[in-house]
């Protein structure tokens, strides 16, 4: 009769355990969540879509909410936590390496405004670090109610931004932050981009960039009807910028997004090469889409924070100056375009106050950047008064830049420190 009481209390005491920790139930417990089951990813028990009740203003809830979109990918409840703070949309549910590094749960958050994460009517006030980061914060808060273990918080590119903007203001969130290619720029014309361009790769290099540029600007009058031919069978439409304006700006973008995305200079066309050749490659590496109505209406919400708060970069004309014939030429131009054409007063407080706080207090973080990629030259900089590490990946771009492609000796360092910081072991 003893046993059987045992057996019995045993087996209620499980499926107590096993109701406690159902995570559906966890997930209809948690307060402004709405899910809905999605397929797992490999090596996941199970994963959802989320709706998170967001407020527009989170220092006055008159203001009203919103629905921030969101992937669970669910390990374990004594796993760690793993949030992606990305910082566009998010459409579809994808598994990080640092969350498989770990064997993590996975939260990959949608930035406010971006995608389906967006009120009823935009104003675009409220699209700043401050309340972004207390979209972050107010998600960690959540979840940890059911994941209690460690957690880190990790993002690419913009993502990246937004979780080095995280730890700025919710320090204690978080256990470990692992920015990758994250600029942190502190004025609207950050000049370091210009200093980059001017000194990376051999002077071969620079020079054929260059000259791919001069030629298209010089031949204009027979490339503007090729490239015309190429945006009509792209369905491309140019109302917020001319086309002419559109090809001077995909000109003088060419050389950021050369080095940006790893382009190879022994692929560059001599000066001389048949015209088609030259205008294949150009739009190859930049192309008019990303200035055309289409692509301002994509990065909309991200110009706004470039050019309100988070800070940018311009293009040199200097050496363009005599071929420009839309954009002015009495200043560089920017490479900020605002929502509708809104004029907005840059603040770059924030950033530059980020950048100093880093300096002293930014320790457990673990800075990942390519050397190769135009955007490593507004990166945070390596500082010995702090408990953080630094790489600069030798010759990888903006997509390369990844834990997978460390050498064995990064990834060592690299492993050690999380064990260091997280107490655990990674196999």
């Amino acid at each position: 009769m003893k046993r059987i009481i045992l057996t019995l209390l045993f087996a209620i005491t499980t499926s107590l355990s096993a109701k406690d920790f159902n995570i559906e139930e966890q997930l209809f417990n948690l307060p402004d969540v709405i899910f809905k089951e999605i397929s797992a990813p490999l090596g996941f028990d199970a994963a959802y879509e989320l709706r998170i009740k967001q407020l527009i203003d989170h220092e006055n809830p008159e203001k009203g909410y919103f629905y921030q979109r969101a992937y669970l990918s669910h390990r374990g409840f004594d796993m760690p936590t793993v949030m992606v703070t990305q910082g566009y949309s998010s459409n579809s549910n994808k598994i990080g390496e640092v969350t498989n590094l770990l064997n993590a749960n996975q939260i990959d958050i949608e930035h406010r405004y971006f995608g389906k994460s967006i009120p009823d009517s935009i104003d675009y006030q409220y699209l700043n670090l401050e309340q972004a980061t207390a979209d972050l914060h107010h998600i960690n808060e959540l979840f940890r109610t059911i994941y209690p273990n460690k957690w880190v918080s990790t993002g690419i590119s913009k993502g990246g931004q937004t979780t080095i903007f995280y730890k700025y203001f919710y320090p204690k969130d978080v256990d470990v932050s692992i920015p990758y290619v994250a600029p942190l720029n502190t004025s609207l014309e950050d000049e370091r981009i210009y200093t980059f361009l001017d000194t990376i790769g051999s002077d071969e290099c620079r020079e054929k960039i260059t000259a791919i540029q001069k030629r298209i600007l010089t031949e204009r009058e027979e490339v503007l009807p090729l490239l015309k031919w190429y945006t009509y069978g792209a369905q491309l439409l140019f109302n917020y910028l001319s086309f002419e304006e559109a090809f001077e700006y995909a000109v003088l973008e060419y050389s950021f997004s050369f080095w940006q995305w790893g382009s190879d200079c022994e692929k560059i066309p001599a000066a001389d090469a048949p015209l088609e050749e030259i205008l294949y490659h150009f739009v190859t590496v930049s192309g008019l889409d990303f200035f055309s109505d289409e692509g301002m209406k994509t990065y909309a919400s991200h110009y706004y924070q470039a050019g309100a708060q988070m800070g940018y970069y311009g293009y040199d004309i200097a050496p363009f100056k005599s071929l420009l014939k839309a954009l002015p030429t009495d200043k560089n131009p920017s490479a900020v375009f605002m929502p509708n054409k809104i004029v907005v007063p840059f603040n770059n407080e924030t950033p530059i106050k980020t950048a100093q706080w880093l300096k002293k207090n930014g320790n457990k973080i673990i800075y990942i950047n390519g050397n190769a990629d135009t955007w490593s030259a507004t990166a945070v900089r390596p500082n010995e008064n702090v408990d953080a590490v630094w790489f600069f990946l030798d010759g990888k771009d903006h997509a390369a830049a990844r834990i997978k492609n460390m050498t064995p000796a990064q990834r060592a360092e690299l492993v050690n420190t999380l064990e260091r910081w997280l107490e655990l072991e990674i196999e």
